[in-house]
């Protein structure tokens, strides 16, 4: 059988690739922005520089999180995606416009707000289109190619920020770049990259995404499901669980990143290539997994990503008493960077098991007119981990370095129970 995909679902993928890049791109420069000096923290003397961090970067997490299921209902009874979707990305782009010219603390969390409004307006009707976009047998494939493209925008853009802000791999300071004869910071450059993803990827829904034709009527209860039918919790419930926690695990290391430096004795760009691994595992295996969860199922993806995901994330927070088991440099690099890199591409596979196959699962499960408020419980879960984890490494920092790691590889534990016991295969044959 040849495994097609959508050209629909291409364009919607790489519009998120675009959007993705922008937003990623914020994770490493918004940290190093409070630090800078150049923002003023005053009537917040006493509070840690990683507490108000994590407050700024779980903020656009928690109000994505938060109106998903309201924009992904609210489509569904419109039985219109475009809409949302464009006025997503104009809300986004703004959010990221004003950055240079803010000075507070306050204000730069009223941009990250406003950046979460504009993703709660995108990302389950995004991925609704993609669902019913998808053929009888290729779902699994069809969001594993939306992943990987989506991903490659938001594992390279911290990269590619690292780079940007610091002008080299070597230099670990602030640079400047001339553009139209007006000279702007490494910050200021990475704040127009995240507008000009947003009107690439308008630029391209608005071009080439159309309205699936329509199937059926929304039903009037459209309440998201937490008992299940035969079992105690609803399966996309529980999938939804264990996105949560997932991606607790992912984003506990974006707020750390000074203790995570001092730590291992590294520089930004060193740092940011550790969160990217997370992701270009993801990239390099969300569309082979994908497709395989359509011939042998989602549940042995899913179990076996939590079963993997428990040590890669124990692993990272003793990475300093592993050291030895590595030359002290290895082409130039030291040890304790080189197990932290190869611990986070372990994580990625984990999450490239769980993430794919979880969004079929859910999406086998939706009812005619429904995928919005389906997915949406998986989106929205995935968004207050991402706001998550930064508020649980930001406190458990300060009670050793392991902390926020052994709590994230707890959480895992519970997915993989919950999984076990609570998900049943939605697909009615394995091959």
């Amino acid at each position: 059988m040849v495994l097609a995909t959508d050209n629909r679902v291409l364009a919607l993928a790489v519009a998120r690739m675009a959007d993705s890049l922008g937003n990623s791109f914020l994770v490493i420069v918004l940290p190093l922005y409070i630090a800078s000096g150049e923002i003023s923290l005053a009537g917040l003397e006493g509070v840690s520089t990683e507490l108000l961090i994590g407050v700024v970067l779980s903020l656009f997490g928690l109000l994505n999180s938060s109106l998903q299921p309201f924009t992904g209902r609210a489509s569904d009874r419109a039985g219109r995606r475009k809409a949302f979707i464009l006025a997503g990305l104009v809300v986004f782009a703004v959010g990221s416009a004003v950055y240079p010219f803010v000075t507070s603390y306050w204000l730069v969390l009223a941009a990250r707000a406003l950046q979460g409004v504009g993703a709660a307006l995108t990302v389950p009707v995004t991925l609704a289109l993609v669902n019913e976009y998808a053929a009888e047998g290729e779902r699994g494939g069809n969001f594993g190619v939306f992943n990987t493209f989506r991903l490659i925008g938001f594992g390279f853009g911290p990269m590619l920020a690292g780079l940007l802000i610091t002008g080299g791999i070597a230099s670990e300071t602030v640079t400047s770049y001339v553009l139209g004869g007006v000279t702007v910071s490494g910050f200021d450059a990475a704040f127009i990259v995240a507008v000009g993803g947003a009107v690439v990827a308008f630029g391209l829904v608005s071009l080439l995404v159309t309205e699936p034709e329509p199937t059926a009527p929304a039903s009037e209860d459209l309440s998201v499901r937490v008992r299940g039918d035969g079992q105690l919790l609803d399966p996309v419930f529980v999938v939804g669980v264990g996105t949560f926690f997932m991606a607790t695990g992912i984003a506990v290391y974006a707020t750390i990143q000074t203790s995570v430096n001092a730590k291992l004795g590294q520089g930004p760009f060193l740092f940011s290539v550790q969160f990217a691994a997370v992701v270009v595992a993801n990239v390099l295996l969300q569309t082979p997994v994908g497709r395989a969860s359509d011939r042998i199922g989602r549940r042995p993806f899913l179990l076996g990503g939590f079963a993997l995901l428990v040590p890669a994330l124990l692993l990272q927070g003793i990475v300093p008493e592993l050291s030895g088991l590595l030359p002290a440099t290895l082409l130039g690099v030291g040890a304790d960077s080189l197990l932290m890199l190869g611990f986070r591409l372990l994580q990625g596979v984990a999450v490239a098991m769980v993430f794919a196959p979880g969004l079929a699962l859910a999406g086998d499960l939706a009812g005619a007119g429904e995928s919005g408020t389906t997915l949406s419980v998986l989106t929205t879960a995935f968004g207050f981990g991402i706001a998550a984890g930064p508020l649980v490494s930001g406190v458990l920092i300060a009670y050793g370095f392991v902390w926020p790691f052994a709590a994230v590889a707890a959480l895992a534990v519970v997915a993989l129970v919950l999984t076990h016991s609570q998900v049943e295969e939605t697909l009615p044959t394995t091959e």
